[in-house]
């Protein structure tokens, strides 16, 4: 039997709001009352299941590694840091995508709610939005400069919230992500007037 309230793999939470991608990505606000944000002490509790479903597999894989279970910007976090955590991390970030959606399940199963957790390895998602703002603002100094669309290479969901949050930043341009998982990308463009 199928239980059809589960997130699918290909439903991403990276973004600040849980109900779609689109309005996630641009920065929609929902209004209505059934999107409430969950109490700082249920985020905790989110972010505590996620750090035990974690340790558990840094134990079975004989990783050494301090986890950290806080609440930041409205929703759970967990921290892992230490040596030898790359395989972790994988390529581009897939492994950590790969393990966040397991421990956002293991928060589903025992809160029956869906998390918009956060997992981060090692420091990756600070030092790849770093990445991601160079990339933003090169974008968009060509825009600005050639004034032609720019297209971005495909991103996750994570990686395509920190691009589009410089990119609103910045005055003149625009951005909209297009294509469907896993080749969405960002289209940087000059702001319709």
């Amino acid at each position: 039997m199928t239980d059809t309230s589960i997130p699918s793999a290909e439903q991403s939470l990276d973004e600040e709001t849980v109900p779609t991608e689109e309005a996630e990505e641009t920065g929609a606000e929902s209004t209505t009352a059934e999107k409430k944000a969950p109490a700082d002490s249920d985020l905790f509790r989110q972010s505590e299941i996620a750090a035990d479903y974690v340790e558990g597999l840094l134990d079975i894989l004989d990783y050494d590694g301090d986890i950290d279970e806080l609440v930041s910007g409205g929703r759970p976090v967990v921290e892992v840091v230490g040596g030898r955590l790359q395989n972790l991390i994988g390529q581009r970030g897939a492994t950590l995508e790969a393990l966040q959606e397991l421990a956002r399940l293991a928060v589903f199963r025992q809160t029956g709610s869906p998390s918009r957790l956060l997992l981060d390895v090692g420091g990756y998602r600070a030092a790849r939005r770093k990445e991601l703002a160079a990339v933003a603002k090169n974008a968009v100094e060509k825009v600005k400069e050639y004034g032609e669309p720019v297209r971005l290479e495909p991103m996750s969901a994570f990686e395509r919230k920190c691009v589009h949050d410089v990119v609103n930043a910045m005055s003149g341009v625009e951005s909209e992500s297009e294509g469907v998982e896993p080749n969405r990308r960002i289209v940087v463009r000059p702001a319709a007037d």
